[in-house]
């Protein structure tokens, strides 16, 4: 089974690993929330959609500044 996006093209989007696990955990809870889907192809599950959405640059975030 061929994952897609790759963890490594994800990994590229942030700035560590927990970051990635912290913004896709939270979109895939908007998504079962209800919130639409922001890409044009959909998957079954909400993960994946999350991932996807990473991965195509529609879901960033920034880090604040450290005081």
């Amino acid at each position: 089974m061929l994952l897609y996006p790759s963890i490594n093209t994800l990994r590229d989007k942030t700035d560590s690993r927990y970051s990635l696990v912290i913004l896709t955990a939270k979109r895939a809870r908007d998504i079962v929330d209800g919130k639409p889907a922001l890409t044009e192809e959909e998957s079954e599950r909400p993960v994946s959609q999350a991932a996807k959405e990473i991965a195509d640059e529609m879901i960033t975030y920034t880090r604040p500044e450290q005081v």
